[in-house]
């Protein structure tokens, strides 16, 4: 039997996460769960303004720090560190969560719905 991909994005890991449990009980080939940047070298955390714990302006913008220096520039130098765009860690759509599924072909179009219904965007 022949397999179908889904490459959904979402908004958060836990959105991705209950929607992969329900993805459980099809035939799931393989699924991950994975998040991406705009930005190569980049690392999530959590970083405190208010006690000073601002690395640089990309830092601050994105909640990232960045292992390369020419990454950091780059990203300071994007619309969206000023907030004077609507684009942030995740683009415009604010999804940068990607969950990507293999199932058998019989089993997609309930894929599909399980995913559409978790608010991923296909």
């Amino acid at each position: 039997m022949s397999e179908k991909n889904i490459l959904a994005y979402f908004k958060s890991p836990e959105e991705a996460e209950g929607a992969a449990k329900k993805l459980k009980a099809l035939r799931v080939v393989d699924m991950s769960i994975d998040r991406f940047s705009l930005y190569p070298e980049t690392r999530m955390y959590g970083a405190n303004l208010f006690a000073g714990d601002m690395i640089s302006l990309s830092s601050a913008a994105y909640g990232t720090s960045f292992n390369g220096e020419t990454s950091a520039i780059l990203a300071a130098s994007d619309p969206s560190a000023s907030g004077m765009s609507d684009g942030g860690q995740g683009g415009p759509t604010g999804r940068d969560i990607l969950l990507t599924v293999v199932v058998e072909e019989d089993s997609f179009d309930k894929a599909m719905r399980i995913v559409e219904d978790a608010g991923g965007m296909v």
